[in-house]
């Protein structure tokens, strides 16, 4: 159980759903430090004690991804805490109304705030996570998409869009920074259930209609998608960069 044996790794919407599961496997697979990073403090504060209590070292840490001011305060306070920053996930997101609109019920403000939240996120942490991982001879950043970074559906304007935009940003800093040993890729989860799905698979007809599209019988679990995140964040990717993970019990491949 040594896969991150010495990294120190950020795992922003941490607290819960694949954030948690992230948080709770990089510890297992002994990174020297897992940041716990989210708004939800009652719940990362909770995560961080588990971890702890496991025999893990982890630490919770607010963050507001939207604001760069508070990136680079968790990127340093990461530092001065465990010495070096490895690895960094972008898992924090949002749907919500706003993220489910069709083009013509979406205003400006809830495109402005899904694309913030799940798009302009990956690029300030990624930004200021760099000169850190520059300094330690590479690092791995996993950027957390989704299936409707790749295909279209019926609704889900600016979370499709948001999460196309993360799909190649992905690739643009892979190429980027290929040479540093920075490497960057990106996840594409499958009908997941997660606290962010509870309210819409909750709904008649949803969780069958997407349990019908997935060839695989089941919905998604958070370790499904963890378990994608810990290779990429792990040196076994150590040859991937600029690639999209898909982890979708067979969606795509309809």
């Amino acid at each position: 159980m040594d896969r991150l044996s010495g990294k120190v790794a950020i795992v922003t919407g941490g607290a819960s759903g694949i954030g948690a599961a992230t948080s709770r496997l990089f510890a297992r697979e002994g990174a020297r430090g897992v940041v716990v990073a989210d708004l939800q403090d009652s719940l990362g504060q909770k995560l961080q004690d588990e971890i702890r209590k496991a025999g893990g070292e982890a630490a919770y840490m607010h963050l507001d991804v939207t604001k760069e001011p508070e990136w680079v305060a968790v990127i340093r306070a990461t530092v001065a805490r465990y010495g070096r920053l490895d690895v960094l996930v972008h898992n924090a997101g949002m749907s919500g109304p706003h993220g489910r609109a069709r083009v013509e019920e979406l205003t400006e403000e809830g495109w402005r705030l899904v694309m913030d939240v799940n798009a302009t996120s990956a690029f300030l942490g990624t930004k200021h996570a760099i000169p850190e991982m520059r300094k330690v001879g590479g690092g791995s950043i996993v950027c957390v998409s989704s299936i409707y970074g790749i295909v279209g559906s019926r609704a889900g304007t600016a979370y499709h869009s948001s999460k196309g935009a993360i799909r190649l940003f992905t690739k643009s800093a892979a190429v980027q920074y290929a040479g540093e040993k920075i490497r960057v890729n990106s996840v594409h989860p499958g009908f997941t259930d997660t606290p962010m799905t509870h309210e819409l698979h909750a709904r008649p007809g949803v969780r069958e209609e997407r349990l019908s599209l997935t060839p695989l019988p089941r919905l998604g679990l958070p370790e499904d998608i963890a378990s994608g995140i810990l290779y990429l964040a792990s040196d076994e990717s150590s040859w991937v960069t600029g690639a999209e993970l898909v982890i979708d019990g067979g969606m795509t491949a309809r």
